[in-house]
């Protein structure tokens, strides 16, 4: 798949997005966090500007942007039009929140109840944005079990990163929510690493025999169906080499991984205000990280198509 930026920032800015606004939901309902008038006005900004931010860029991988509100009629058949209605669906209990803990200084009540509803909603919007690619056969490095939790794994992950990042400004950053961001970076390594195992292993089963149906030899084209690069060999083609492929995953585990865990490890020996800085920094390293892992998400994955360019 071409890796288009609008589609990589979508992915990464909506997961991180949704993880936040899970965790400010969750922990607003249970009245862990104060109900402070910044904290919630950047919080729910930040984490309602980056899933905003995400669904206007998809738009520009669009031919036609003005129709895509034709999406949300497909939604008993398309994964894509569910997202849709589901990430529209939770603006309702955001706003909600939002306006209790915001204007009325408050998180319990009908706002705790909000708060819990935007967080379901939260981790339903990024189930059906996974399952768009999990329910792709003809990618099978999508079409897999690790693709579904790998998104709810990153976006909780980058989700918490950002919360603590949050409340260490506000010197209200707890060791348990460190701790807890770091174990989740720990698990989104590891899973990262599984997915690229499985994905290096992984024998296509189709070939031009079996989607011929012909037997008895090898099939091959008489001719090529084009001269140059099409839209299809761009969008469903996408090569990458293996030198910049291996590089770019170092370069992942760098930034998502190892980076945010030894800044996060060096912040529980530090004071306030060093750090709300380096949490800081953790986060915004992190989130460089998985723009990186999102586009090697696209650059990696083999639409079958390509069998018929001789691919």
């Amino acid at each position: 798949m071409h890796p288009a930026f609008s589609v990589v920032f979508f992915t990464t800015a909506t997961g991180a997005g949704y993880g936040l606004l899970a965790l400010l939901g969750v922990l607003g309902g249970f009245q862990i966090i104060p109900p402070d008038f910044w904290l919630g006005l950047i919080g729910m900004g930040l984490a309602l500007g980056l899933i905003t931010a995400g669904l206007l860029s998809s738009t520009g991988h669009l031919g036609r942007p003005e129709r895509a509100w034709r999406a949300f009629s497909q939604w008993r058949s398309s994964w894509l039009s569910r997202e849709g209605v589901a990430s529209v669906i939770t603006f309702i209990p955001a706003g909600l929140f939002s306006i209790g803990w915001v204007f009325f200084g408050r998180i319990d009540g009908w706002v705790g109840i909000a708060g819990f509803l935007m967080a379901g909603c939260a981790v339903v919007t990024v189930c059906t944005t996974g399952m768009i690619y999990a329910s792709l056969k003809p990618i099978s490095q999508w079409h897999s079990r690790f693709t579904l939790p790998g998104y709810l794994i990153f976006s909780g992950m980058t989700g918490s990163m950002f919360l603590n990042a949050l409340l260490h400004g506000f010197a209200v950053g707890s060791k348990m929510l460190l701790v807890a961001s770091v174990l989740l970076t720990l698990l989104g390594w590891g899973w990262k690493l599984a997915t690229w195992r499985y994905n290096d292993r992984l024998e296509i089963p189709t070939t031009a025999n079996t989607a011929t149906g012909l037997a008895g030899g090898t099939v091959r084209s008489l001719e090529w169906p084009h001269t140059e690069e099409n839209y299809l060999l761009k969008e469903m083609g996408f090569r990458i080499a293996r030198k910049h492929g291996a590089r770019l995953r170092q370069i992942t585990q760098l930034l998502a991984f190892a980076l945010p865990v030894l800044l996060l490890a060096i912040v529980l020996a530090l004071p306030w205000p060093l750090t709300a800085l380096l949490s800081l920094l953790a986060a915004i390293v992190q989130f460089a990280g998985m723009l990186v892992e999102r586009w090697l998400f696209f650059a990696e994955a083999k639409h079958t198509v390509t069998l018929y360019y001789g691919r």
